[in-house]
């Protein structure tokens, strides 16, 4: 067996027992060619016939990293994060980056219907799939009729049972708008890619029984992670959303 099959079933084999994750960066092809005992294009034969099958990709200026399980995301007018995940067969986490309560921005305070400076409760957090970063967003809702709900996110750390808690049992998503960008330094950081990786950004405002609006929420979500799908009712939603 030519060296660089040999290194190549090596690390397939560090792979599939899971000594580098999905996600995770491989050492550097200095660090293995020094494992192995060869020489560094040996070592860039081995990734690169990795890269063909889809094993491991390549970033560039940061490295070669384990292929991610691309997740399909589906936008229907129900919203769950949790429960899009399961269906997925990921396993579904949250982390609080940041709850607070503060004046709504021009953009919130239209969205919400509220007035300008009007009080929103801001909830920052990282969505995760199989401990693995997924996706940032962020969550405004209005103060004024849910004055509790801060420390009801803190506690379960959902939105969903949070706002079943200030009495909003069911709400739905009238209307996502998708667009590309790039990461920032500090969304690169949380979601463990470089800067300037691509982002799927969505901003969906979902409203109450009462067509109340409830959440405003813009979510970026990793552009190598994650395959985003509409429905036809999201079809019909999007279509209602105003210029």
């Amino acid at each position: 067996m030519p060296i660089w099959q040999s290194i190549r079933a090596a690390l397939t084999t560090d792979i599939q027992e899971g000594r580098y994750a999905p996600g995770d960066k491989l050492p550097t092809e200095a660090a293995l060619a020094r494992r192995f005992g060869v020489h560094r294009h040996t070592v860039r034969r081995a990734i690169s016939d990795l890269a063909n099958d889809g094993t491991v990709y390549s970033r560039r200026g940061s490295g070669v990293y384990v292929q991610q399980t691309i997740t399909e995301y589906p936008l229907g007018r129900r919203v769950s994060f949790t429960r899009n995940l399961e269906a997925a067969g990921r396993l579904p986490s949250r982390e609080i980056l940041l709850i607070e309560t503060r004046s709504a921005d021009p953009k919130e305070a239209d969205a919400l219907n509220l007035e300008p400076g009007e009080l929103v409760h801001c909830y920052d957090g990282l969505s995760c799939a199989d401990e693995q970063p997924l996706a940032i967003f962020r969550s405004v809702f209005p103060a004024s009729f849910l004055p509790d709900l801060p420390n009801a996110l803190g506690r379960f750390n959902s939105i969903t049972e949070g706002l079943r808690e200030q009495g909003i049992t069911d709400y739905t998503r009238a209307w996502t708008s998708v667009s590309a960008q790039s990461a920032t330094a500090t969304q690169a950081l949380h979601l463990r890619m470089t800067v300037g990786a691509p982002l799927l950004q969505t901003i969906s405002l979902n409203l109450d029984p009462r067509g109340r609006p409830v959440e405003y929420g813009c979510t970026w979500f990793s552009g190598d992670k994650v395959t985003l799908t509409f429905g036809c009712d999201d079809d019909v939603a999007r279509s209602q959303k105003p210029d």
